[in-house]
């Protein structure tokens, strides 16, 4: 009583659940209590609702209990039971009587199977299993029940031991899963638990539960593509009752799916069991998966795709079934989770020239872009932009994103400290393309890179500035303010990975209104120049852009007069006649673009030069001939273990090793074979011209 408003309080015990106590002899009640406020005329104004529980303690119990009577007892003196639920307090009373101390994983299992019959014999559990799957109902509650026990990790062990349990799980899961979705769910998740030991994978495999996973799987997929069929053709009016049944059918699928996924995704640990499943599609299902919504199946397929990128022959099916387009979507999407697996994949598709094509028709190339605001994704998102990059094809879809000014921030928010590899490079890559050069200089944004390079010596900003430099129009004309900058950078005390870059800077300034004559004087330019020529002065990267540079100011022709009078062009000759020698030695090299480029100049020079076309075709000969012999040798070595393979009347071809020593077994032809039975090297240059006419062959 307060004042006159009078409040009045009432309690209402609401439904209870019971269950044995885990170690002594008692019963527990588990209830709620609600508790409702009424004010003067009667109207609730508060309420508040609280789970309770009550411990029954049963001292008297023991083997001799009479449990009917007890259980009787239990129930007229606990009034929070309802006399409807006798029968299950005498099955609760009866397993506790026959309970064993131990309380092993086996009476665990007994007190599982007895809540399913109170009548089955406690003594056998092999009638307990076939008890169990009586119907569909009873599978799925005995089936909750032992899966209730295996995720218990320490209840694996033990439950593994009782092989008629599980095998008794796996036939049913056979037989019967396309009746209920929640049985197959929940004995999948069963085997599951024992999936994520590698220990237990052997006991799975015997099972075959796998191959059921990938079938369950398979089948599910149809089933929605004919659901999605069916909700085509419903009417408008049917169309939302059918719509709220499919969803609440697609909830129940998707669990099934993610926990089937789960376990194979464990399973495949062995690549073994992974190309098993590789051979029956499960890229082209995972794959076609990515079409749902709900987060938890998607984070699963997508890790599960992500450990299968690392495989050609899957990536292949990836770029094969457009997997690139429906992860598009994914990026940017609010599960961190599934954003960070997102992009990893990602990653790993992006070292495949066709998979980039696809990010790019995708859209992706903005949306990574807005991701390096999120320091969470930036690394992730910053290395799939970079292998875009190294595309010349996709430099120019850069410049309409807001890409370039947020790396631009990303590098002068460094200030000293060293740059991220993945951020200077993919600038880098940037700036060889002219729109972006433009978009990157905007501003103050050159002269701060030229800021931080030339104080820090910073190559790789350099590097970058040396890409920026090679576009006509507007942004080389920037550089003239940066010239002499530059021109002192060029000394013997500068290392010679810098000195490169500033060289090859200032040799792209192909600029009008430049006075080279001066720079080369102020910073005594000409005499660096002409040392680095002499050779074994310098590495050849830095001899080239030496070159490269005199080409670019000689095209003034005051420094061009001044470049003659100090004695460079006798150097430059000198030079040039070492580049056939160079030629020649890249002429083997592994690279196949540069082998053609060196063959064709080597054809060139010895067009034009008799001496050196000599040289030439002699190390041409030399280096067939050396690979010919090499070949016969292997061969010969190879055929050591078997020498009667060609053998002739009693005689083996191998054991005749004079035989190539016999010219008289060879037709004559003047000019083939030499006095010493050798081929000259212009039988050679003729085969291999094409101008060799048939004129014998060997003869046995």
């Amino acid at each position: 009583l307060r004042g006159s408003d009078l409040y009045f309080l009432f309690y209402f015990s609401m439904g209870c659940t019971l269950d044995v106590h885990p170690t002594e002899n008692a019963l527990i009640v588990q209830y709620e209590v609600e508790a409702t406020i009424l004010g003067e005329l009667g109207a609730p104004m508060v309420g508040e609702r609280k789970e309770c529980q009550k411990i029954i303690r049963l001292k008297s119990l023991n083997s001799n209990t009479d449990i009917s009577s007890l259980a009787q007892k239990v129930v007229e003196e606990c009034r929070l039971i309802h006399p409807s639920k006798l029968r299950e307090v005498e099955q609760l009373l009866f397993y506790l009587q026959h309970r064993k101390q131990s309380n092993g994983i086996e009476e665990l299992l007994c007190r599982c199977f007895l809540q399913l019959d109170e009548e089955a014999s406690i003594n056998n559990i092999d009638e307990y299993v076939e008890l169990l799957y009586e119907d569909i109902q009873e599978k799925i509650r005995g089936a909750t029940l032992i899966f209730q026990l295996a995720r218990n990790p320490d209840n694996l062990e033990e439950l593994i031991q009782n092989e008629t349990v599980l095998g008794a799980l796996a036939r049913v899961l056979r037989e019967e899963w396309k009746q209920s979705v929640d049985l197959a769910t929940t004995i999948i998740y069963i085997f599951f638990c024992f999936s994520s030991f590698s220990q237990f994978h052997g006991l799975v495999t015997h099972f075959k539960i796998g191959a059921l996973c990938m079938n369950i799987i398979e089948h599910e997929l149809k089933r929605y593509d004919l659901w999605q069929d069916e909700l085509q053709k419903k009417k408008k009016k049917e169309h939302e009752k059918s719509f709220r049944k499919y969803q609440s059918l697609l909830i129940k699928q998707e669990q099934l799916l993610t926990v089937a996924l789960c376990l194979l995704l464990n399973l495949a640990e062995d690549t073994r069991t992974e190309l098993k499943m590789r051979n029956k599609n499960i890229v082209h299902m995972l794959v076609k998966i990515l079409d749902r919504e709900d987060e938890e199946l998607l984070l699963v397929v997508i890790s599960f795709l992500k450990k299968l990128s690392i495989f050609l022959e899957n990536k292949n099916d990836m770029a094969e079934t457009f997997a690139v387009g429906k992860l598009a979507r994914l990026v940017p999407c609010e599960h961190e989770e599934l954003l960070s697996t997102t992009l990893r994949l990602l990653l790993n598709l992006s070292f495949d020239t066709s998979l980039r094509s696809q990010m790019v028709q995708a859209g992706l190339v903005p949306k990574l872009s807005s991701l390096l605001a999120d320091e969470g994704q930036r690394q992730l998102s910053m290395c799939i932009l970079y292998h875009i990059s190294m595309d010349d094809r996709f430099k120019s879809t850069f410049a309409d994103t807001d890409c370039i000014p947020q790396l631009m921030k990303m590098v002068f928010d460094c200030g000293e400290e060293k740059m991220d590899v993945e951020l200077i490079s993919l600038c880098i890559n940037l700036a060889a393309n002219k729109s972006n050069a433009q978009v990157i200089c905007e501003g103050t944004g050159l002269k701060m890179l030229m800021k931080r390079a030339v104080k820090m010596k910073d190559v790789l900003v350099m590097k970058m500035i040396r890409n920026l430099s090679q576009h006509n129009g507007p942004t080389k004309s920037l550089f003239l303010d940066h010239v002499g900058d530059l021109a002192a950078q060029i000394t013997e005390e500068e290392t010679e990975e810098f000195v490169i870059e500033c060289l090859g800077t200032l040799a792209n300034l192909t600029i009008p209104d430049l006075d080279w004559a001066l720079v080369l004087k102020e910073y005594n330019l000409v005499l660096y120049l002409k040392d680095r020529l002499k050779p074994g002065s310098a590495e050849d990267d830095l001899i080239l852009e030496v070159v490269i540079m005199i080409g670019t100011v000689s095209m003034d022709d005051s420094c061009a007069a001044m470049l003659a009078k100090s004695g460079i062009i006798p150097a430059l000759i000198e030079l040039l006649n070492e580049a056939p020698a160079y030629l020649i030695d890249l002429m083997h090299d592994k690279n196949a673009e540069i082998r053609k480029v060196c063959d064709n100049t080597l054809d060139i020079i010895a067009e034009y030069d008799e001496e050196w076309g000599k040289k030439i075709q002699t190390e041409k000969f030399r280096w067939y001939n050396a690979q010919w012999l090499e070949m016969v040798e292997n061969r010969q070595m190879d055929e050591a273990g078997e020498p009667f393979l060609y053998e002739e009347d009693g005689e083996s071809f191998i054991g005749n090793r004079d035989i190539l020593e016999r010219p008289d077994l060879f037709y004559s032809a003047d000019g083939i074979i030499s006095a010493d039975a050798a081929i000259s090297p212009e039988f050679y240059t003729d085969f291999y011209s094409g101008e060799l006419t048939q004129t014998g062959y060997m003869s046995r």
